[in-house]
């Protein structure tokens, strides 16, 4: 399939700023697959559509504080450092990017906070995925761990123009993050509350839960039309033994197994068997889902609504069918469905 194909007109308007006031109360789109039919609810109908014995694959990565403003030593020249992935943690290494990039050389020191109380240091400059900073911190781990953070910001996505605000730190995750190393949030289970998910519990729905840490590969725009030449960043997986036999289980008595996120459902594709069962899995991924594609493990879908041409939208329409993911979106456009992090959920059955 071609990138132009994943384009659809969508107003800027529609694009959520803010998350609805309570989570499991943003709108829900449910979608047949066999019919092609659509349904208009509310998030927490979700419960009238799983029974006892199904599964919920649920990705319980934590988002940390990513964002952190600088300044360049000599020129003060405000620097913007994304946090990625720490490389060592005795010296203080980590793989950033940083904005504007052509202003940063080797040996180049930034400064952070209002009265520099943190510095780091330029050592690397050619790694495909940014810069290499050395922080300068003589204290001990923690105290640099809490200081790095408390300098640095909720990494919300570009398209949500407006300054972080407090309450961001607690909305832009889901309620059973755990596991930090996320620079951005596993969407689609923003949309769960503590009710709604012991309602689940109450029916004798299972839960499994893995850990995705999601990088920014996610948001990296597709610069090639021939989808197949596209490459995605490598992201961390864990999918302990607990979760495999919960998910088995659901599937050997022909229940629905339903992943919670396109990010759930990259996890759980990396790491099946010949005969379409979940494995334990302890690695990298760097899969990349689009049309055709056939699935092994979920059954169903949970998934927000992704903004055009994006990697998240292929994979969507990968599992839900490319036609009918289209037509679902172009009707959800049409309806006034709110799209992206802070938006509306789709339920794929």
């Amino acid at each position: 399939m071609k990138l132009s194909q994943f384009n659809y007109k969508l107003p800027e308007g529609q694009i959520a700023q803010y998350p609805t006031e309570n989570r499991d109360e943003s709108r829900l789109m449910v979608v047949n697959r066999a019919t092609g039919k659509i349904e208009h609810r509310i998030f927490k109908d979700i419960l009238e559509y799983f029974d006892e014995g199904d599964a919920f694959i649920f990705n319980n990565t934590k988002v940390f504080p990513a964002r952190l403003d600088g300044n360049k030593e000599k020129t003060g020249a405000r620097i913007e450092v994304f946090l990625l992935r720490e490389l060592n943690h005795e010296q203080r290494l980590w793989d950033v990017l940083v904005d504007p990039a052509r202003k940063i050389r080797i040996g180049n020191k930034l400064y952070f906070g209002e009265d520099d109380s943190l510095v780091a240091e330029v050592i690397d400059n050619t790694t495909s995925r940014g810069r290499t900073l050395r922080f300068l911190f003589d204290g001990p781990y923690e105290e640099f761990k809490q200081t790095l953070y408390s300098l640095g910001e909720t990494p919300l996505p570009r398209y949500i123009n407006r300054p972080c605000e407090p309450e961001d730190a607690l909305r832009y995750q889901t309620i059973y993050a755990k596991h930090e190393g996320a620079v951005a949030a596993p969407t689609a289970g923003m949309h769960f509350s503590r009710e709604l998910l012991k309602r689940f519990e109450i029916k004798g729905v299972d839960f499994a839960e893995l850990t995705l840490h999601i990088g920014l590969g996610n948001f990296r725009p597709v610069d090639v039309e021939d989808l197949t030449k596209h490459k995605t960043d490598s992201e961390q997986v864990i999918i302990p033994e607990e979760a495999a036999n919960t998910v088995n289980k659901a599937k050997e008595a022909n229940k629905k197994v339903c992943a919670v996120g396109t990010t759930t459902m990259r996890a759980i594709e990396s790491s099946v068997s010949t005969y379409g069962f979940l494995k334990p899995f302890d690695g990298w991924t760097n899969k990349f889902i689009f049309p055709p594609y056939d699935f092994s493990v979920a059954s169903a879908l949970v998934s927000n609504f992704h903004l055009p041409q994006s990697i998240l939208l292929m994979t969507v329409a990968a599992f839900g069918g490319y036609n009918t993911v289209m037509e679902a979106y172009n009707e959800a456009v049409k309806e006034g469905y709110r799209f992206g992090a802070y938006g509306d959920a789709m339920l794929i059955l």
